[in-house]
């Protein structure tokens, strides 16, 4: 049972930090966390994976931050020690980035999760100018994150999406090609607009029956990056098309990537950069209020939001 809860969390532990929370970002990994499908959480449980506030007590080893500044919270550790849906929370300063300009808490919340975990068409897949991208799932958060991204490194976003009603939208958020996977032949498509070759690089948030389709899609020598599983966690893969294309089928988890150094400092760099610029510009479909959390997790579980839903805490 999700319910809002009153707890009292003292003072910041050494290499800790406390933070006034302005606002929260839902995400996907909450509500596998919840279905149990990332283990049997112990209960009670804290949840939430991203926010954005400001610092307001600084733990003892703590370096480069002060009381006053904002902040938001690099997503990755255990959402039972350090859940990020509250009004006041501490956490690790070393998890902690500084909000590039004049970012509302809003923007901050909605950004690192989606842009971190997007920028595996860049730190996997290595996007390269006028190649085409798949990106499935597109209306989501980290799917309309894909789609700017590709556009910064000057490929062209085919985006996929179930019913035509968000069409418009991704077109306006600067897809260059929108499929509506209910009504066209997927695979058809993706040929028709790569002139054949299918496309190389396919960024996954649906698994189940679908792979099959995207590798039949894939150009030779692709990469099918797979970071959801939406439609359901087993998929049956045609191995023949796989070997004989020599493709790429990867698993992308954005903490464990991110768990490498380099790769790190490289796409904290990349969304810092495209954040500070304006080129990354998170879209927040809807914002709730804090007592009404049940509700907006149901209204991300209902696939009617285009962007990110944001819940304010402040």
């Amino acid at each position: 049972m999700l319910r809002v809860d009153h707890l009292e969390i003292g003072a910041p532990q050494p290499g800790e930090v406390r933070i006034s929370v302005g606002a929260i970002g839902l995400n996907r990994v909450e509500c596998m966390f919840r279905h149990g499908l990332m283990g049997r959480p112990k209960l009670p449980s804290r949840i939430g994976y991203e926010a954005a506030g400001i610092i307001d007590a600084i733990g003892t080893d703590v370096e480069g931050f002060a009381a006053g500044d904002k902040v938001a919270l690099l997503p990755g550790l255990s959402m039972e020690e350090y859940g990020a849906c509250a009004d006041t929370v501490l956490y690790p300063a070393n998890m902690l980035i500084k909000q590039p300009g004049n970012l509302s808490a809003e923007v901050a919340a909605a950004a690192w999760m989606q842009y971190l975990t997007a920028y595996a068409i860049v730190g996997v897949a290595n996007a390269q100018r006028d190649e085409p991208i798949v990106i499935t799932a597109a209306s989501s958060s980290v799917g309309l994150a894909a789609i700017e991204i590709a556009n910064l490194m000057g490929a062209v976003p085919i985006a996929v999406t179930r019913t035509r009603t968000k069409v418009a939208a991704l077109l306006d958020h600067g897809a260059r090609h929108v499929i509506v996977s209910d009504e066209d032949n997927l695979v058809e498509r993706i040929r028709n607009l790569t002139a054949g070759k299918g496309a190389r690089v396919i960024f996954d948030a649906v698994a189940g029956d679908t792979v099959a389709s995207l590798v039949e899609a894939a150009a030779a020598g692709g990469i099918v990056i797979v970071y959801g599983a939406l439609a359901g966690a087993v998929s049956t893969l045609p191995l023949p098309q796989i070997m004989l294309k020599g493709l790429t089928i990867r698993g992308y988890a954005m903490n464990d990537f991110m768990a490498d150094a380099k790769n790190r400092c490289r796409a904290l760099e990349f969304v810092y950069f495209g954040l500070g610029t304006g080129k990354l510009n998170p879209i927040i479909d809807r914002v709730f209020a804090l007592e009404d959390i049940v509700e907006a997790y149901r209204y991300l579980e209902s696939n009617a939001q285009v962007g990110k839903v944001i819940v304010r805490a402040g």
